[in-house]
């Protein structure tokens, strides 16, 4: 099953912010884009829940996220850089 990844605005925003200032934008890119292949394929598998929410790390990013399994929609509501 695929599932669609949609950001809201502000998740959005803070992705680009991060990649803006990211001392290696390719980097940001690359985990950005992994990101969203792993969230369209098993969303579940590839996370740790976090209160209502999941939560994915692929260095150097995490992402939090809401899956609806009915609607097979995966909302990413916010992006962080990890400390690495």
């Amino acid at each position: 099953m695929n599932f669609t990844v949609v950001y809201l605005p502000s998740a959005q925003d803070e992705l680009m912010e991060l990649w803006m200032t990211a001392p290696d934008r390719a980097e940001v890119s690359r985990a950005a884009n992994r990101i969203d292949q792993l969230l369209r394929k098993r969303p579940l598998e590839s996370s740790q829940p976090f209160g209502e929410r999941r939560v994915m790390f692929e260095k150097p990013l995490a992402v939090m996220f809401s899956v609806s399994i009915d609607d097979c929609l995966v909302t990413v509501a916010q992006v962080d850089r990890l400390d690495v």
